[in-house]
């Protein structure tokens, strides 16, 4: 039933113009159900995790002040990004403690920048080992992200840059553009995710303080047009984070039932339709991560 199950989805990403690399695990069981989980694929904004994570174990060590203001300009440190800082015309003071929010919650570029700024991608890849996670690579800002071909051509030639996005690849999962090659952009495969995940829902060498905060920011995510539809209810709590790049399309998050269950999920696809606005494919994504989690359920 369970191979029948993995066909038929396997099945309906590709005939919905998606590959789709899974991985759902029961935080209390440890049972775990995916669809290729240990492909590594370019982060995009899923590195915020880790960059928050960084960002609270410092606070907690005394090397940060989460109470401290930075000065925002615009083009000062100001980073491409359709939401938060970047929207800014004005000049602003913020806490770091407000920027973690507005780099986790709001997804807001600028205010990562300005904590990479503070911690920087070696920094924060360094804090990831001390703290036993392994297989995710933090190495550049969220800066590169904003410079690949959908900025440099117009609304009605986006489809241009979608194109070459998903043409100019190699096997090896190589890359013409720097932000989707794995050898030079941050990266994570889904088990990577989900081991995180686990690292902030269960005990772990992660302070139980710092996790908590985690926690807390991602279920304050307001970003939930993915797989939020499918994994939000009356009883449940969804916390999570999505990254979005070109074709790519991610997710990851934890699902808590009033009945004590938990599932750590990360949900990561490469669209092969050049087009930027695909609802179709979120919904996609979010109804294989759903069925995953509901044959868990049932095991």
């Amino acid at each position: 039933m369970t191979e029948a199950l993995l066909r038929d989805l396997r099945g309906r990403l590709r005939d919905g113009g998606l590959r789709g690399y899974l991985l759902v695990r029961d935080l209390h069981t440890g049972e775990e159900l995916g669809i290729d989980p240990d492909v590594p694929l370019p982060s995009a904004s899923l590195v915020k995790v880790p960059l928050a994570l960084a960002t609270a174990e410092r606070i907690r060590r005394g090397e940060l002040d989460g109470a401290t203001m930075l000065d925002v300009r615009p083009g000062g440190i100001t980073t491409p990004g359709p939401t938060g800082l970047s929207r800014f015309r004005h000049p602003a003071r913020i806490a770091v403690d407000d920027l973690l929010y507005l780099s986790t919650c709001v997804s807001d570029n600028s205010a990562a920048d300005a904590l990479f700024d503070l911690t920087p991608p070696a920094r924060v890849a360094g804090l990831l080992h001390e703290l036993g996670l392994r297989g995710l690579t933090v190495r550049h800002t969220m800066r590169e992200l904003g410079d690949t071909p959908a900025e440099r051509f117009d609304a009605t030639q986006a489809h241009l840059a979608h194109a070459l996005a998903i043409d100019a690849g190699t096997s090896g999962r190589g890359h013409r553009l720097p932000q989707l090659d794995t050898t030079r952009a941050n990266t994570g495969s889904a088990r990577a995710w989900v081991e995180l995940l686990q690292a902030l829902w269960t005990p772990s060498k992660i302070h139980p303080d710092v996790a908590a905060r985690l926690r807390g920011l991602m279920s304050q995510n307001v970003i939930r047009h993915r797989l939020a539809p499918d994994f939000s209810s009356d009883a449940t709590t969804w916390s999570s984070k999505t990254g979005t790049l070109l074709n790519l399309r991610h997710e990851i998050g934890v699902v808590e039932h009033s009945d004590g269950q938990s599932f750590a999920i990360a949900a990561l696809t490469e669209s092969l339709v050049p087009a930027g606005t695909q609802p179709g494919a979120d919904a996609l994504m979010s109804q294989a991560a759903r069925a995953l989690r509901d044959h868990l359920r049932q095991m």
